[in-house]
């Protein structure tokens, strides 16, 4: 796999900060209480050395180019926002607050090392990164060797739980499995299942077919495709061949545009197909006049929402962006994040990294998606759960399956702990191993 190239930017207001010269007498007790203290803070790590009127710095790791750019700018942009809105209301801790931009081509071979750089070279204070699981399990023993903090904006597998990481995304049983039931509840329980080849889509399936086999229904088949796929032809084909009740997507990238482009050139349209990694930024994409009139999406936040909270960040973040642009539930949770993130900075006292994730679980904001709480015992947030039904203009009419915030499980009480890492490791490994040739067509 190639290299992952690195272009670093720190993105700096305009004006300087100014300072001022203090004239120190030079007896012998002041020298040799200078010369102490010089000496104190050589053993300091260097991101403890910083002056109080240095920049706060937030590193970003996330995809510029490759087949998940067009899902992963957005999350760029909505942490850039939340940083400038930060700045305007006066900083953090009377300093400014900077990006610190590490842009990758969809490829994580390379993460674990740029997030590293991100830490010990341009020493952020926290870091925002990763779409993949893949890319998300790359980084995060970099993360803890250093004690450092992370934040992670996406809906995920489950199966995981970090002191350092901070999960806003949906957890298992706030996507996946209330989405399966209400698809099966729905359409009904003989389900086809297509997702891209790491270990994000494959678990989430396992859990699906766990679902579906405790509901007397039937998986007809499951397919992988790589990351970078577009010739979906053969996927669509099947699907008309074994006729089932629902497709469960959990392809990532542009693979959902060759898929549903598949769809529509085999009359599929009227195929109910449910996906967990297609927002409005994705759908948008994939617009050509004609739409899929059966699609549905699962996230805990739309764009559509009516809260006067989520209005006016949508408005903010057309009129910094473009007002072409569309946000989704990854890109506010990069900005809740960014927000939450800050309030435990005041709580805390300061940038330490350490100490501020002492202080994260007590803060609390009201988001675009409602009130952002972090649950304490699992470190991913409370979340609500929608079902939107695609529409032509790239939005998507929601409606809420969940009556109340969801606790997140991370783990799924049906399995232990060590049986669910158990089982992740295996399936990890089992899509690592697969020949190229083989992986369209992996069981």
């Amino acid at each position: 796999m190639p290299r992952a190239s690195a272009k670093w930017s720190a993105v700096v207001p305009e004006g300087s900060l100014g300072c001022t010269l203090v004239r120190i007498p030079r007896s012998l007790p002041t020298i040799l209480l200078i010369s102490a203290t010089l000496a104190a803070a050589a053993l300091i790590p260097g991101s403890l050395r910083t002056s109080v009127t240095e920049p706060i710095r937030i590193g970003v790791f996330h995809a510029a180019s490759g087949p998940m750019a067009e899902s992963e700018k957005g999350l760029v942009d909505a942490a850039r926002l939340a940083v400038e809105e930060i700045n305007a209301e006066g900083g953090l801790l009377g300093r400014r607050v900077d990006l610190v931009v590490a842009e990758n081509d969809s490829d994580w071979a390379n993460a674990a090392t740029e997030v590293e750089r991100l830490i010990l070279e341009e020493r952020v204070s926290v870091v925002l990164a990763c779409w993949t699981s893949a890319c998300r399990k790359a980084v995060k023993p970099v993360v803890e060797k250093y004690r450092h903090l992370m934040l992670y904006a996406l809906q995920y597998e489950g199966m995981e739980q970090s002191p350092y990481l901070v999960y806003m995304g949906s957890a298992p049983n706030q996507q996946i499995i209330p989405g399966a039931r209400w698809t099966m509840d729905r359409f009904g329980s003989r389900i086809y299942l297509v997702g891209s080849d790491y270990v994000f889509p494959r678990t989430a399936n396992r859990l699906i077919r766990d679902l579906v086999t405790a509901a007397g229904g039937e998986i007809l088949a499951e397919r992988y495709v790589p990351m970078d796929a577009t010739d979906l032809d053969a996927i669509a084909a099947e699907i008309r061949r074994l006729a089932p009740d629902a497709v469960l997507n959990t392809l990532n990238g542009d693979a959902n545009r060759h898929l549903f482009a598949s769809l529509l050139a085999a009359d599929l349209d009227a195929m109910p197909v449910v996906s967990f990694s297609v927002a409005e930024p994705e759908l948008r994409s994939m617009l050509s006049g004609r739409i899929h009139r059966e699609h549905y999406a699962v996230w805990g936040y739309f764009q559509s929402l009516p809260d006067d909270v989520n209005r006016r960040f949508v408005a903010a973040f057309r009129e910094r962006f473009g007002a072409d642009r569309v946000v989704s539930d990854p890109i506010v949770s990069s900005y809740n994040g960014i927000r939450l993130w800050a309030e435990a900075v005041r709580e805390a006292g300061t940038d330490d990294p350490e100490q501020v994730n002492r202080s994260i679980g007590r803060a609390s904001l009201h988001g675009p998606s409602g009130i952002v709480a972090l649950d304490a015992a699992t470190r991913h947030l409370w979340r609500r759960v929608y079902v939107g039904h695609a529409r032509a203009d790239g939005q998507f009419d929601a409606v809420e399956i969940s009556e109340a915030p969801v606790r997140p499980a991370p783990f799924p009480a049906y399995r232990s702990r060590a049986q669910w890492r158990a089982l992740v490791d295996l399936l990890s490994d089992e899509s690592n191993r697969r020949s190229p040739e083989d992986r369209p067509w992996a069981p």
